[in-house]
């Protein structure tokens, strides 16, 4: 007699790293596309890229994000640049600003964006 097929779980380190996912991804796209996208698009520069690279890496080690871990991670990053010796101080301040400012978008972005899935 055949076994019947069940279906496999998805652990909750798999959920978590999807929307872990969704999250980074939303927020690039509002920062790029969103109402001042073709300004912000102008302004990233290798330094944002990289501060946005190390804030999704510590996204992906948080269960959960909330607007004082995401406030917390951008700060204990923009600490680390802070101290380098080539970074432009006033372009620190102008993406870390940015990344706090756009939180509430990117909150409704990521839940829009869930519920479509």
């Amino acid at each position: 007699m055949p076994k019947k097929a069940t279906p496999k779980k998805s652990s909750l380190g798999t959920a978590v790293g999807i929307g872990v996912g969704i999250a980074a991804a939303t927020a690039a796209a509002y920062l790029l596309f969103g109402p001042e996208g073709k300004k912000n698009r102008k302004a990233i520069s290798s330094l944002s890229v990289k501060i946005k690279g190390d804030i999704i890496e510590k996204f992906e080690k948080v269960k959960e994000i909330t607007e004082p871990i995401y406030y917390e991670i951008v700060d204990e990053i923009s600490k680390k640049y802070s101290k380098l010796k080539n970074v432009d101080k006033d372009e620190l301040e102008t993406v870390v600003n940015d990344l706090k400012n756009n939180w509430k978008e990117i909150v409704k972005d990521a839940k829009t964006n869930k519920n479509k899935k």
